[in-house]
């Protein structure tokens, strides 16, 4: 354990959400939610004011529209939040080499790294304090919380306690007494399950589990589980600051706006999936070995179908070819709503004579090319940037029955007017953001993850 809270966790608060209101200034101080705005869609990012009326992550679109109808619903905008993030994490590593990212909007820094020893909590909050003031000029003004302590599991726990744009630090020698209070589902690897297995034994405190000894642990969760469980408990975390998080899977996988039965419309989703996978595959100079798709059932089941390969590849006609023979075994009965086609035992070699030039040639993968969508749907999301020659760059509101209402305005400009057109107007054009990644484009029924 260290001597001083030289381990920081750095939270963007309600990135997602804050980028939006930053970019588009009538949104500022009002209910805003980003993730999919489909009718299966899931809330990945709330800010706080939408947060008051019950809106979380992970809640469908649909509840959440129910709880706070007035909220502006926007689909996310992937290349603008990871221009942000690279922006943030520079300024993370200017003040240390060793920065462990989580996600685009959080990251571990390591102080020990830049030669800083015997700091007080002091010290410590007058660096957060300092990197904090840094976030907000070079990302335009978005906040982020900061926690400190003698390790991760500290830090991690602490930056949630002040949210949004706070700071806590925690003073060597006063972990077990910090966490004893809080219910033992702060604990990393106490879900539900555990949570109630540990109640049936009297333990709903993080106190309450320091009072059992490692074999009475052991009973009630299992050897490895009880074994961490006793030592987080105390705060006995050793787990250093890894700059490299290495990527373990390369996966695609969309919702669908209403259950698929069409075994035929299946395998051409699951080929333009395995096409994509491998080109992200080929842009990050990987290959893998196993091939995994996964499916989500009208009922809500998933099921998961792995194969693993002689040796790591890259080449979507392979990939394509597993995947399909994996979704030929998958029951489709009622009808699916979620498809996902993923690589994983990654390698930075390819193995070329996995299948020989002949049986490409032989049996090749046709990509099948799926109907387009209209353009209201397919081409303008909620949030989305667009530009007019007249009125300038602005955002998409909302669109429907064959028109388009847009905001011109900018993080730069007040609120400004809206104006709607239409869906064809070839004045009205997407802004493409350099740097963009064409698979990041939102559809308006995907699934997006959490904050």
């Amino acid at each position: 354990m260290r001597d001083d809270p030289s381990v920081l966790h750095v939270d963007l608060d309600a990135f997602f959400a804050a980028v939006e209101q930053r970019d588009k200034p009538s949104l500022r101080g009002k209910p805003v939610v980003v993730g999919g705005v489909g009718v299966r869609g899931v809330v990945s990012t709330a800010s706080y004011e939408a947060r008051k009326y019950g809106v979380r992550s992970a809640m469908s679109t649909a509840e959440a529209r129910s709880r706070c109808p007035h909220a502006a619903y926007l689909s996310p905008r992937f290349e603008v939040y990871r221009k942000s993030s690279q922006a943030v994490m520079a300024e993370m590593r200017a003040l240390s080499p060793l920065v462990e990212p989580l996600s685009l909007d959080e990251a571990f820094i390591d102080l020990a790294a830049s030669g800083l020893t015997g700091l007080t909590v002091e010290d410590v909050q007058a660096i957060a304090d300092d990197l904090k003031a840094a976030i907000y000029k070079v990302s335009g003004g978005l906040t982020a919380s900061v926690g400190a302590g003698t390790s991760k599991l500290i830090a991690k726990i602490a930056s949630d306690l002040d949210k949004p744009d706070g700071v806590v630090v925690v003073p060597a020698g006063t972990e077990a007494e910090f966490l004893a209070p809080m219910q033992v589902t702060v604990i990393p690897g106490v879900g539900p399950a555990t949570a109630q297995r540990l109640s049936m034994a009297g333990v709903r405190t993080v106190a309450d589990l320091q009072q059992l000894d490692e074999d009475e642990l052991i009973r009630q969760v299992g050897s490895a589980h009880g074994t961490s469980l006793h030592r987080l408990a105390v705060a006995a975390d050793d787990r250093p600051v890894v700059s490299d998080r290495e990527t373990k899977s390369v996966s695609v996988e969309d919702t669908f706006e209403t259950d698929i039965i069409d075994r035929a419309l299946l395998t051409a989703i699951s080929d333009r999936m395995a096409h994509r996978v491998a080109e992200r595959l080929q842009k990050a100079q990987l290959s893998g070995r196993t091939v995994t798709v996964k499916t989500r059932m009208h009922d809500f089941t998933t099921h998961t179908r792995s194969s693993t390969l002689a040796g790591p590849t890259d080449d979507a006609r392979v990939v394509a070819r597993v995947a399909r023979r994996l979704l030929e075994e998958s029951d489709i009965g009622g009808g699916i709503r979620l498809l996902g086609v993923g690589v994983s035992s990654l390698a930075d070699w390819i193995q070329d004579d996995l299948f020989t030039e002949g049986e490409h040639a032989e049996n090749p993968v046709e990509v099948v090319e799926l109907p387009a969508r209209p353009r209201d749907q397919l081409g303008f999301h909620p949030g989305q940037d667009v530009e007019h020659p007249d009125y300038g760059r602005g955002w998409v509101w909302g669109s429907g029955r064959g028109r388009v209402t847009v905001r011109f305005e900018t993080a730069d400009t007040p609120p400004g007017p809206v104006r709607t057109f239409s869906v064809d107007d070839p004045a009205l054009t997407k802004v493409q953001h350099i740097g963009a990644d064409a698979d990041d484009e939102p559809r308006t029924d995907q699934n997006v993850p959490g904050e």
